[in-house]
């Protein structure tokens, strides 16, 4: 009996041990920070990673990440110096830098954000508010950014907190102005689309009328020079022909009454109105041409005229 009792001592004995032991020990993390709280108060920060020692039932472990966290601030409507209005999506990553101070003042992750979230804002409107909008959106946009982490690091300090960078995800105009500026863009590209037009149908007319005007003088140029040959070979055939007409005279004429009688009697139904003894059919009377009709002179005695006949046919 009394050895059953003895056991059953040592046995609550062990339990409580084992309680109060794993009561006094705590675990901390590679990606933790721990902060021992004794009723309330806090007494140490352990840092380092490992296995601790804490007082059973009177310390409290809170843990307190250590990494770098993301704030996810809202966008947000910043009027620039030029009182062009902006819409802000920003971004920001901090770690817990003192666990003690952090935990005094905003006491969770939570609490950071929302802090933080404020601190921003405020750096954002500060900031930006200083510069232009083309400041904003090309030409100084990583120096903002700079100026803002700064900024906004130097507040976040006395909550124990390292703003490790700060980055301007989006700078944009409003839905309303944006819409306005793209109707007003599109309105200034249909007006120089309308001047191109304008210029190329100018520059067209002006293409067109000096392609007919070269036209027109090539033609009257083409003209003058057909006329001229024309002239010319007109010339050499009657100087051809004078020259014939002065080797034979006689052979001349001849030649000269066989065309016309071939153009004027041709095998159509011709009719001729004229008298048989016309000098027109002198070569029928006399196959010398000397005959005289009614006191007409031979072809012979008139060299000027061989190509016209006496009578022209008529049909």
């Amino acid at each position: 009996m009394r050895t059953n009792f003895i056991g059953g001592v040592v046995a609550v004995l062990v339990v409580v041990a084992l309680i109060v032991g794993y009561s006094s020990l705590f675990a901390v993390y590679q990606t933790q920070q721990a902060l021992v709280v004794r009723l309330g108060q806090p007494v140490r920060v352990v840092s380092e990673p490992g296995l601790h020692v804490k007082v059973p039932f009177i310390d409290s472990v809170i843990a307190i990440d250590k990494r770098i966290l993301d704030l996810e601030a809202p966008p947000q409507e910043v009027i620039a110096s030029d009182q062009k209005r902006l819409v802000v999506d920003a971004f920001a990553r901090y770690r817990i830098q003192d666990p003690l101070r952090f935990y005094q003042t905003l006491g969770s992750i939570t609490g950071a954000n929302s802090q933080l979230s404020i601190l921003l804002n405020s750096a954002l409107r500060r900031v930006l508010g200083e510069v232009t909008f083309t400041h904003v959106v090309r030409d100084q946009r990583a120096d903002l950014m700079s100026r803002i982490q700064q900024l906004v690091d130097r507040e976040a300090g006395a909550y124990g907190i390292q703003v490790v960078d700060v980055r301007i995800r989006r700078a944009d105009l409003p839905e309303q102005n944006s819409q306005a500026v793209y109707q007003r863009m599109q309105t200034e590209r249909q007006r120089e689309a309308a001047e191109f037009r304008a210029t190329g149908a100018q520059r067209s007319q002006e293409i067109r009328s000096r392609a007919d005007r070269e036209v027109t003088v090539l033609v009257a140029d083409a003209q003058s020079q057909a006329e001229q040959i024309r002239g010319e070979g007109d010339a050499k055939r009657n100087q051809i022909f004078a020259e014939a007409f002065s080797q034979d005279p006689d052979f001349f004429t001849f030649y000269r009454s066989m065309q016309a009688y071939e153009t004027g009697l041709k095998p159509a139904d011709t009719r001729l109105v004229i008298k048989p003894d016309s000098s027109f059919f002198r070569f029928f009377n006399d196959p010398n041409g000397k005959g005289r009709a009614n006191g007409a002179q031979t072809p012979a005695a008139q060299p000027a005229q061989p190509a016209q006949p006496a009578a022209q046919p008529a049909r």
